[in-house]
């Protein structure tokens, strides 16, 4: 029996060359979209509706919203809230949406329409996300948001973390998958000091947020899978 097919996308650049209709799409935004939408969902929050733009964010209405923005690495004028899931406690969001747009991982969820099934995948749900990719058997493309278009380091670690624990039951065929796994199995043992060498770990750390970083770097924090339903709007999905 023909194994189904796991390939990495690594900058939404990519994206268009890759068809992703009928397959599932893991969107990956380590810092910190993904993680964000992760732990406000693990923290109680019903939902998070991914936007593109800021305006489209703020224009949004309906009772118990949040609205949430990053550009940049940091919050923009005239929101409450940013991408920092720390900032998303139970107190702030237990039952209530969050909008959210930010420079990356909302765009890429966006692209991601057309796919069978949309996730948001981060180190904080791990074996959540190798888990149902797995259970479903369906042709998969882990999707790495990168910094506007380019590669990053990062999530590349988190596509390669899930080669590596779905190596036996899918084929990975592309180099990019290839390249991610065997990227992830020689920094496994260190990942946070690797990632210290990423050009947004510099980015964020200059605003003051290791403390997120260090966060969304920890493995397995949530058992939630974020995913998208008709409404686009991610819920939180549980095997």
């Amino acid at each position: 029996m023909q194994k189904p097919n796991i390939e990495v996308c690594l900058s939404p650049l990519l994206f268009p060359l890759l068809d992703h209709r009928g397959k599932n799409v893991v969107v990956i935004d380590v810092l910190r979209a993904t993680s964000t939408i992760c732990n406000a969902l693990e923290n109680g929050a019903e939902a998070v509706i991914p936007v593109e733009t800021l305006e489209e964010c703020l224009a949004m209405e309906g009772e118990n919203l949040l609205k949430a923005a990053e550009r940049n690495g940091q919050k923009p004028e005239g929101f409450l809230h940013g991408n920092s899931p720390l900032e998303y406690s139970k107190e702030l969001v237990a039952g209530k949406t969050i909008v959210l747009t930010t420079t990356n991982g909302t765009r890429c969820i966006k692209m991601s329409l057309g796919a069978d099934k949309i996730v948001a995948g981060s180190f904080l749900n791990l074996d959540a996300i190798v888990d149902f990719i797995r259970q479903d058997k369906k042709d998969t493309i882990l999707f790495c948001a990168g910094w506007k278009d380019q590669f990053n380091l990062e999530d590349t670690l988190f596509a390669g973390a899930v080669i590596d624990r779905l190596k036996l039951d899918f084929e990975y065929n592309n180099d990019a998958a290839f390249a991610a796994r065997h990227l992830y199995v020689n920094s496994e043992e260190n990942l946070m000091e690797v990632v210290k060498f990423s050009s947004h770990y510099q980015r964020l750390s200059k605003h003051g947020v290791t403390k997120d970083i260090e966060f969304c770097m920890s493995l397995n924090q949530t058992k939630i899978l974020p995913i998208l339903n008709q409404q686009q709007k991610l819920v939180p999905y549980t095997l």
